[in-house]
């Protein structure tokens, strides 16, 4: 088989278990670890400590596949329209949190479609990651013509969206490269630096995310600092201000898939309050949602709360017995209230 007919072939299957973009590029230095570390060394990501202790397999993709000689970088898309505003307390959620957990539906799914292509050659090895394993996905992707690194840090293919999820497969075989998209689409535009209410953009293609609203509601573990809570408006989790203000998405490609409907666009506030801990467990298994736990949600309920000026019955009830963390965003919440 020659490196073209392979590559046609690992395409070819790629697209038959749903990634409707597939590119290729070789394995050869690592993609993206310079901004990586200067990100760490910044201090930018905040408590993600996961990301310091995972660098040296993101600085060499080969620790992860000793005869890594491509990498093939795959795209699914997950955009659907918002559901109409429903009022009352509640808060938005981040679009790509609607449905079902990516991490778990798109990792099924690489596992499937690994062994299938090693059954057909016994010689093929591979290595897959979506997100949560050691790989730059998006400096992978820049690299291969997925799309070009925008100034909200998110891959954006030209002209298309940025709605959509990214994962990658290290493979011991050639393959044909796609060409990497090297002209910065962006140009003079700064839409999504300066819709972020948190001014978390501290230059064009750099983030502090210590003070992201995706960071805060959902990655950070514990009190989130009073300058930010009343930016957070209305985000209950998450948060895609920058990726909707950009000339990019104006017609984003819609998503095939009902995995990533809109079953969790807007959270009712009060019932997340009101809800013991399993209850709200329980309720997101299988979401996006259940993997910050019941207490970041509750107390990203409080914040929102406070922000839209409602819920107060909520709250009082909630602070009799909740913990002295969430009490301090509560009586926040209840003082703007008043």
């Amino acid at each position: 088989m020659t490196v073209h007919q392979q590559t046609a072939e690992l395409r070819e299957v790629a697209n038959s278990f749903g990634f409707n973009r597939v590119f290729f590029t070789k394995v050869h230095g690592a993609a993206g670890i310079d901004a990586y570390d200067s990100f760490l060394s910044k201090g930018h990501h905040g408590k993600m400590s996961w990301m310091v202790r995972s660098r040296p397999p993101r600085a060499n993709p080969k620790l992860l596949l000793p005869s890594a000689r491509s990498i093939m970088v795959l795209g699914l898309d997950y955009w659907h329209p918002r559901p109409t505003d429903p009022g009352g307390a509640t808060g938005m959620v981040s679009r790509y949190a609607w449905g079902r957990d990516y991490h778990n539906l798109i990792g099924k799914r690489l596992r499937r479609m690994t062994k299938e292509l090693m059954r057909s050659n016994g010689k093929l090895k591979c290595y897959f990651g979506v997100d949560s394993r050691p790989i730059i996905e998006r400096a992978w992707a820049q690299q291969s013509g997925v799309g070009f690194i925008g100034k909200n840090c998110m891959i954006i293919a030209p002209g298309d969206s940025s709605f959509f999820f990214l994962a990658a497969i290290l493979l011991n075989v050639d393959t044909v490269e796609d060409f990497p998209i090297v002209k910065n689409h962006c140009g003079r535009c700064r839409r999504c630096l300066d819709v972020c209410p948190t001014n978390a953009f501290i230059g064009a293609q750099k983030l502090d995310a210590r003070k992201c609203i995706s960071y805060l509601t959902i990655e950070h573990p514990g009190v989130i600092p009073t300058q930010f809570r009343e930016k957070i408006g209305r985000w209950f989790f998450g948060c895609d201000l920058c990726q909707e203000v950009c000339p990019h998405n104006h017609k984003p490609s819609g998503s095939l898939y009902d995995d990533f409907a809109p079953r969790n666009a807007w959270i009712d506030l009060e019932w997340i309050l009101n809800s013991e801990d399993e209850v709200i467990a329980d309720h997101f298994i299988g979401t996006p949602l259940r993997r910050s736990g019941p207490f970041r949600l509750k107390r990203n309920a409080a914040i929102v709360l406070g922000n839209l000026r409602t819920g107060r019955a909520a709250l009082l009830k909630t602070r009799e017995r909740g913990c002295d963390l969430l009490r301090e965003h509560i009586d926040w919440s209840l003082d703007r209230i008043g």
